[in-house]
């Protein structure tokens, strides 16, 4: 709070998005539909058409793809591919706190160790707590936020681990399992009235936890280049790219780099990197820090656009 002016908060990704929908709602009430995938898109001369995969099709001034690593929007407008699989699993899961107050630390911390590692961090008030690990394996690729795993398969994985990790594990009901993928970042986001966002444009490892603060970033600076210029939306939207694109290509490059800092296998690099940041930590403190002012502080709302 003190280096960036603003505190670092944990949020349940559902509790953001209900935040985000009902503020939406409220301005727009007709806003939000469901149900309703963007298969495809045409210009029209005057705007955009997006095509429904029920048949149907909305028509506006702009089209914003914000779909998604599987973006249809950026596979019609820079031709099919795919995501580069990363070699890591992740698991996912969420127990209540109660019970583990005493042994998870009250500020996110990393569990790092060879070739894998988790995070531990409180929800809701500190109701709840987040489990994330993350293991490198090559032969499962499911690209999925919701495919179940196995719990006995999670506690192999990090057998032998620190007690409260045990101890979380041992607390897991459904535990979830993904294949995290990424992209290269991409040398044109727009194309007329047509641009990307978020994960569609910059799909990125979570080892900066920024994917989600990204995306927000992008739609901030979208919207106030489109104010500035409301009589030309093309021009805002590539002033937009402009903006955004060295940004989140190095969050998105620094993410691929941090899983090899978490995952390090020899004692004698693990003395190295580690036994470097808990002395840094301790004797520069203000300097070890410094090392992540490029990505906190940066403020987005401060820029001129």
């Amino acid at each position: 709070m003190a280096r960036y002016g603003a505190p670092y908060l944990h949020l349940h990704r559902a509790d953001l998005l209900e935040v985000l929908v009902r503020a939406l709602i409220a301005r727009a009430p007709q806003a939000v539909r469901t149900s309703a995938k963007v298969t495809d898109y045409r210009l029209d001369g005057t705007g955009v058409v997006a095509r429904l995969a029920t048949g149907g099709e909305v028509t506006g001034d702009i089209l914003i793809g914000a779909d998604g690593i599987h973006s249809a929007v950026r596979a019609q407008m820079l031709g099919p591919d795919a995501p580069r699989f990363t070699g890591n699993v992740a698991w996912r899961l969420v127990v209540p706190a109660e019970g583990l107050r005493d042994l998870v630390p009250p500020s996110a911390c990393i569990w790092a160790g060879p070739g894998r590692h988790a995070v531990t961090y409180y929800l809701r008030r500190g109701e709840l707590v987040n489990f994330v690990g993350v293991v490198e394996q090559s032969s499962w690729q499911q690209e999925s936020w919701t495919a179940e795993g196995d719990k006995t398969e999670l506690a192999a994985d990090f057998a032998g681990w620190h007690d409260t990790l045990q101890q979380i594990i041992a607390r897991a009901g459904a535990c979830h399992r993904r294949a995290l993928f990424d992209r290269a970042p991409l040398a044109r986001w727009s194309e007329g009235p047509v641009t990307l966002l978020g994960d569609a444009c910059h799909p990125m490892l979570p080892f900066l936890a920024q994917g989600a603060v990204m995306a927000i970033e992008d739609a901030w600076v979208l919207s106030r280049c489109l104010a500035a210029q409301p009589q030309d939306a093309v021009v805002a939207l590539q002033r937009y790219a402009i903006l955004r694109q060295p940004r989140t290509a190095r969050v998105q490059l620094g993410a691929r780099a941090n899983a090899r800092h978490f995952h390090v296998r020899s004692k004698a690099g693990q003395l190295v990197k580690y036994g470097a940041l808990w002395l840094g930590a301790r004797v520069m403190p203000s300097k070890v820090h410094a090392r992540q002012d490029w990505i906190y502080g940066c403020d987005v709302t401060a820029q001129n656009y």
